[in-house]
């Protein structure tokens, strides 16, 4: 995707070289993942200024995450600091240094995590489809949307669905709102989340496939053999939602905030990693990876780590019964959304 981030950058409203450029990388998680792209985004910036005709300018990156995120993890990946008495021409040339200050910024994104007018550029990949919470009345008894026997949305009632919907709404709202005060005038956004191509919100494509059906089975397996109660299974969620372009366009416009440069569901890869696709071992380690990586943190806390190896040993023996139909099936899409200040 990295031609969109660019094009979303190029629209980018440069301030003089004497103001130091400031990008904010939201979901940052532990990984490489987040420096590459910091890089990128600095190297192109720098490009910019240079085609103007000036010294680029000194660059600031905050990586945000919650603060149960590794930050120890990530911030030991970062290469040194360039010699702050070289030039910036001399310190972007560096590529086995860092070109610009860094510093992590605990807190939730649906919260203000920065000073008013303070941000050029927002990057966010993969981290929007979390919702700030599972929906109060999908895990309340007495209600309509109540998720009974099921730990996600997909395949839900409609009830239980627009509890999801509605969550999704106003977060992606807050969002917008937060980001507002928080960019500089001309500043840009560029967002990535899981998406859908279905119109049905009850289809939620790829998550609805990792989350709705072996994982799912997996749950009621530890039901059926009384390691736990179904109350207990009834009361996790996984807490995405992966909309269509439909969903988010709506929300940015009743907003009003930001103005949408360009919107568009992506296809994306297989989240599975797979050496020998024949091997159905393989799938299956690969399909209980996957799924630990999105919500172990989450099963661990709700029925502890023994319980939640019981759970994801048995998604894997029924990803290897079905590996050929899950390579087949497991597609992602991701809503790619370029957004500038109004």
């Amino acid at each position: 995707m990295l031609h969109l981030l660019k094009e979303t950058l190029d629209r980018v409203q440069l301030s003089s070289p004497e103001v130091p450029f400031v990008v904010a990388d939201l979901g940052c998680s532990s990984g490489s993942n987040t420096i590459n792209t910091v890089d990128v985004i600095i190297k192109h910036i720098a490009k910019r200024y240079e085609a103007l005709g000036y010294n680029p300018p000194e660059f600031s990156a905050f990586f945000s995450d919650l603060p149960s995120n590794d930050f120890n993890t990530l911030f030991q990946l970062f290469p040194p600091l360039a010699n702050h008495g070289s030039s910036m021409e001399e310190t972007l040339a560096a590529d086995s240094h860092r070109s610009y200050f860094a510093a992590g910024v605990p807190g939730s994104f649906y919260r203000r995590l920065f000073p008013s007018m303070s941000i050029d550029l927002f990057h966010s990949a993969f981290s929007l489809h979390w919702l700030s919470q599972v929906p109060e009345s999908v895990v309340d008894k007495r209600s309509a949307a109540y998720n009974k026997g099921r730990v996600f949305i997909h395949g839900a009632k409609e009830s239980t669905v627009n509890a999801y919907k509605k969550q999704f709404q106003a977060d992606l709202a807050s969002f917008l709102r937060l980001r507002a005060k928080e960019l500089k005038k001309g500043g840009s956004m560029f967002l990535v989340c899981l998406g859908r191509t279905s119109v049905d919100p009850t289809d939620q494509s790829g998550p609805g496939l990792l989350f709705g059906t072996h994982f799912q089975d997996a749950w009621n397996d530890l039901v059926q053999e009384g390691l736990i109660t179904s109350e207990k299974r009834d009361n996790f969620n996984i807490p995405v939602y992966a909309s269509s372009l439909q969903d988010f366009k709506e929300v940015v416009e009743v907003d009003g905030s930001f103005t949408i440069n360009k919107l568009e569901i992506f296809k994306g890869g297989s989240p599975f990693v797979v050496n020998q696709p024949d091997d159905a071992a393989e799938v299956g380690r690969a399909l209980a990876n996957s799924c630990r990586s999105v919500s172990g943190v989450l099963v661990d806390a709700h029925i502890g780590d023994h319980l939640g190896n019981e759970l994801f040993s048995r998604v894997e023996k029924r990803g290897t019964s079905q590996a050929k139909e899950l390579l087949e099936q497991i597609q992602f899409f991701h809503v790619v959304a370029s957004l500038s200040l109004a």
